[in-house]
């Protein structure tokens, strides 16, 4: 086994080795949302709020084509993670390539049964009049490339459970530049609009899948991308997707939220949705920045479950701190200067006014936000299925019923705060069921709680 990975999963102090696997998560994922901001400063300097509208509404499309990525890498990774703790190595294989394989086909699956419906899925987003031909242009991309985005999602994950999370890291980052790139060429130089921004996405995904099967195929101790070696077998299916279910349920109720939540504020105009963009771009950072470091942690968390369960109870228990100190230093930082980062993107004075309102509110639930995802990253390593769908429906249920009653109630204002109501419900059942499994997580511990 590789020793340099193998010392970070088993010997190295737990900062360490939380930093090791971690860091560059957080770093790649602060570069996609870094990539998501200048993609809409991109679009909002041609000055036109129907394409940063467009952009808005095509956001539970990405999700639910992400969701897919996400339902084979994560249950995939999680599975690996937890046979390298147990030294079964073969199967390591098995489930890379299974992973590769099936990722491409669920990718080629969404192209061909998306497009023959296209107009229809651009009215179910919500366009408006005004953007219906950029939503058109922006979801037609995405469809098209939808293989590329899948297999990206998919091999992230996968090459991170091995512990080359380095590597991974590059992926994304290689992903996020070659993307900026691409966008301030098609808005600059070639006026592309959004069918350059958006097949500036799909080429960047597809740069980096290459990059991370080059690595499999070249590099990796551990995984493959031989088709001689993809598998169908009871103990994979089940593994793989008694985790990647869930998950991809979970994508999939964010979407859906986000699709709802758009339809509420369509309501109150362009700009409200506009402004709703913006300002969860700008909320994306700190959450991504705490997402990397919950799923960053997550092959370390597998592997130790397998192989040394107080070590995993150690992660946990420093992962919360560093949720705690992030959580608090972003609160800080965008009550202080949120109007200047909406004016960032427009120079609307009632743009600027909404976007750090929604901001404001949202970043309420940052820390709520950041405690869900290491739950949920909990019960993905630790097989915990059950619990992992539990996590992937609440928020999504909570969410519908109470959005329908805060904007009945409270207009614009409850059509917000009832993002944060959803987050506090879901931590709130997330930290009963950590409590409720704690005996069968780490039955070894006990000594430590006396």
């Amino acid at each position: 086994m590789d020793t340099e990975n193998l010392h970070y999963f088993e010997r190295a102090p737990i900062a360490k080795a939380v930093a090791h696997f971690a860091v560059p998560m957080m770093l790649g994922t602060s570069m996609s949302v870094i990539y998501s901001i200048l993609n809409a400063y991109f679009l909002g300097t041609l000055q036109n709020s129907a394409m940063l509208t467009a952009l808005a509404l095509t956001l539970p499309l990405f999700a639910v084509i992400m969701a897919l990525g996400n339902l084979i890498g994560i249950g995939s990774g999680a599975f690996i993670s937890r046979l390298l703790g147990e030294k079964r190595l073969t199967d390591v294989k098995q489930v890379s390539s299974f992973a590769l394989y099936s990722s491409l086909l669920l990718g080629l699956i969404v192209m061909a049964v998306g497009l023959p419906f296209i107009d229809s899925i651009v009215r179910g987003l919500g366009a408006t009049p005004d953007s219906f031909g950029f939503t058109k242009d922006y979801v037609t991309l995405m469809l098209i490339g939808s293989p590329c985005v899948v297999l990206f999602f998919t091999l992230e994950n996968i090459v991170r459970s091995e512990g080359a999370a380095i590597t991974s890291m590059i992926g994304m980052m290689l992903s996020v530049v070659v993307n900026m790139i691409l966008d301030a060429l098609v808005i600059f130089v070639i006026h592309g609009g959004v069918i350059g921004v958006a097949s500036a996405t799909v080429i960047s995904n597809l740069v980096a899948s290459i990059f991370y099967v080059f690595h499999m195929g070249y590099k990796s101790p551990f995984l493959t991308v031989s088709i001689r070696w993809f598998k169908l077998s009871k103990d994979i299916l089940g593994n793989v997707f008694k985790i990647g279910v869930p998950v991809f349920v979970m994508s999939v109720f964010l979407g859906a939220m986000s699709l709802v939540f758009n339809h509420f504020l369509v309501a109150y105009g362009d700009q409200a949705v506009a402004a709703y963009g913006i300002s969860s771009r700008l909320l994306q950072f700190p959450e991504f920045i705490l997402m990397g470091l919950c799923e960053g942690v997550v092959p370390l968390i597998a592997f130790t479950f397998t192989a040394n369960k107080l070590r995993m109870k150690q992660t946990i228990g420093f992962t919360i701190q560093t949720i705690v100190a992030l959580a608090v230093v972003f609160g800080i930082i965008v009550y202080l200067i949120s109007d200047h980062l909406i004016g960032l993107f427009t120079n609307d004075p009632q743009l600027i006014e909404m976007g750090s309102y929604i901001l404001h509110v949202t970043f309420l639930s940052l820390f709520i936000t950041g405690m869900t995802t290491l739950f949920t990253g909990i019960f993905q390593a630790t097989a915990q299925g059950t619990a992992a769908f539990i996590m992937s429906v609440i928020q999504g249920v909570t969410l519908i019923p109470v959005l329908y009653v805060a904007n009945q109630t409270n207009g614009f204002h409850g059509v917000v705060w009832s993002l944060v109501i959803a987050d506090a419900v879901a931590f709130l059942v997330g930290a009963a069921m950590l409590y409720v499994l704690r005996n069968r997580l780490q039955p070894d511990m006990e000594a430590l709680v006396q």
